[in-house]
């Protein structure tokens, strides 16, 4: 079992950043996929991000590549969205997501453990 917490939400002016965290129990952290995916009111949960077990493979979602950076820190079993020149659209709540697939996916279903999720909000 992996449980896994969010923190970092909050409400933002557009252009500014954010660092997401996402604390995960358990002494197999590192084994995991860890994804961030992001669901807005009235809309389906979107990919934004995934980080292979050792760090060294990434994923981005087009909409957020070039300003999001995700990052591992498997000593203190921690995930983390840096989010740059963050815009109105990226409003949503965040979740995390650990997955023990040996590929890094972009579908929720791939994935076997969720956060609450933390609320982004980018005002303009």
């Amino acid at each position: 079992q992996v449980q896994l917490a969010e923190s970092g939400g909050g409400l933002v002016q557009a252009g500014v950043s954010l660092r997401l965290s996402c604390a995960a129990s358990g002494r197999t952290f590192s084994t995991y996929a860890m994804g961030w995916f992001r669901q807005a009111p009235g809309k389906e949960r979107e990919f934004v991000a995934v980080i292979s077990g050792s760090g060294l493979t990434t994923d981005y979602a087009d909409s957020v590549k070039g300003r999001f950076t995700i990052s591992r820190g498997n000593a203190r079993n921690t995930v983390y969205l840096q989010m740059n020149s963050l815009a109105p659209e990226d409003t949503a709540v965040y979740s995390c997501a650990a997955g023990s697939r040996r590929y890094l996916s972009r579908s929720p279903a791939d994935y076997d453990y969720w956060g609450q999720g933390t609320q982004v909000t980018v005002s303009s």
